[in-house]
């Protein structure tokens, strides 16, 4: 690919579609910032603002696999850009809403406007950039996206000052439409005809896939849990937990938005690099499982550590979907990309649903005194996420135990003698698997 072919394609795809994920990304973290007026505007309860916020994640994943199926069929271009429509008119409604029903109509008209924001980029940069700079792309894609979140923190809080938050979201909603109008009228139409070796471009395809049982369930508990905390359930951790006050609150969602984009960043490059060296992006979504896991344990057991160290770690496992989707890039073909970033995004955002409007409940259970919860509240709500978080673990680890304990048993001096000739050495499930070639030069 020149380079000034590169930049084309940079201008006219890569960043319209990033543009609309920079607006999901807004439109899925701003409650956080917003929850204090919405509770003394409309009379909001914890439960109600749990709900209110997590509708966008139920709304969002429903949505994924006929949004996947209609990417693979239509492209990204129609698909996109006739959803941000229905965004832009959902974000005008909430400017307009005074009660919880509304509130939650156009709050799930958001949901459903923004569900093809990071897929429609991912298949876009299948479809238009070579096989061996995915990972990096999404990586990038992930990285602008997420200065949506950077956005609804101290910015967002100037501008509240000044015009209130029924006028933000009055500004949103023009700025939704015209990124619906640019993207129908800047980027390029292109389709890809499925190869003769490809696999059938169905969801049984995808479901039935051993591999992506495999990874689906800890990617989906863990990203959708980031999502959960730093999306709303953060800022009252902060404020009833840490003590802090407006300011102090604010500045440190700012700070964990920084980190969140310097994480997408990092893992693009990451994966991007150790492909090269022959080394699986499953290792990496490992260490990132086992990371997130440390800091909510830190944070639930009031570890001495300043706070924003592992919220920030919390920060990042939010673009772990780079990972994700760079594994998913290897198990299937470009034309089933939709069908199966649509798939693994179900789970995502089935989860950070359920978690978010699960915690709700959960601290509801307990009454508030001067206005914050108990500690322990928020103790049992985040250990029920990391408790199902270290399950998934298990069952995604199980193919590398049966490997290593294979190595063992192989190694003499653990076999008795009566009995080595007998064991039969069991496959590694890597090795059973039927990977997608990897191959720089196929046809786009």
């Amino acid at each position: 690919m020149q380079m000034s072919a590169a930049w084309r394609l940079i201008a006219r795809v890569f960043l319209p579609f990033a543009a609309g994920y920079y607006l999901s990304y807004l439109f899925r973290t701003i409650n956080a910032l917003i929850a204090g007026h919405l509770i003394s505007d409309t009379g909001l309860g914890s439960a109600d603002l749990g709900l209110l916020t997590s509708i966008y994640f139920l709304i969002f994943a429903a949505a994924q696999i006929p949004i996947g199926i209609l990417l693979d069929r239509f492209g990204p271009r129609r698909v996109q850009s006739a959803l941000l429509l229905v965004a832009a008119a959902g974000a005008g409604l909430f400017a307009m809403s005074t009660g919880l029903p509304s509130l939650l109509i156009s709050r799930a008209m958001i949901g459903l406007g923004v569900a093809a924001a990071l897929t429609a980029g991912l298949k876009s940069i299948v479809l238009w950039f070579p096989r061996e700079r995915v990972a990096l792309l999404n990586g990038y894609m992930v990285m602008l996206g997420s200065l949506g979140a950077v956005t609804a923190t101290t910015p967002t809080e100037h501008l509240l000052a000044l015009i209130g938050w029924r006028q933000l979201f009055e500004i949103l909603a023009a700025a939704t439409g015209a990124t619906a109008v640019l993207i129908y009228i800047v980027v390029p139409e292109r389709v890809i005809a499925p190869s003769i070796e490809s696999i059938p471009a169905t969801l049984s395809s995808v479901f039935g896939d051993r591999r992506f049982w495999r990874i689906a369930p800890l990617s989906a508990t863990c990203v959708g849990s980031a999502w959960s905390l730093q999306g709303l359930w953060a800022a009252p951790w902060l404020t009833d937990v840490e003590g802090l006050g407006r300011e102090g609150l604010v500045g440190q969602l700012f700070i964990m938005t920084i980190v969140l984009c310097g994480g997408a960043w990092l893992f693009g490059t990451t994966v991007h690099c150790i492909r090269r060296r022959g080394v699986g992006a499953e290792t990496i979504l490992a260490i990132v499982a086992v990371l997130f896991i440390a800091a909510e344990l830190a944070l639930i057991l009031r570890v001495p550590l300043p706070s924003i160290l592992p919220w920030s770690v919390v920060a990042i496992v939010g673009t772990a979907t780079v990972v994700s989707f760079a594994v998913i890039a290897d198990y299937f073909p470009p034309e089933l990309a939709g069908r199966a970033n649509g798939a693994l995004n179900v789970l995502h955002f089935g989860w950070a649903f359920l978690a978010q409007y699960g915690t709700g409940l959960i601290l509801e259970q307990w009454s508030t005194e001067d206005g914050h919860r108990a500690i322990l509240a928020y103790q049992v709500a985040f250990g029920f996420n990391v408790a199902l978080q270290i399950v998934t673990f298990v069952w995604f680890a199980r193919p590398w135990v049966r490997s290593f304990a294979w190595w063992i048993g192989s190694i003499t001096i653990f076999t008795p003698v009566s009995v080595s000739d007998a064991v039969e050495p069991v496959i590694p499930y890597e090795q059973a698997t039927v990977l997608i070639p990897m191959d720089g030069d196929a046809e786009w």
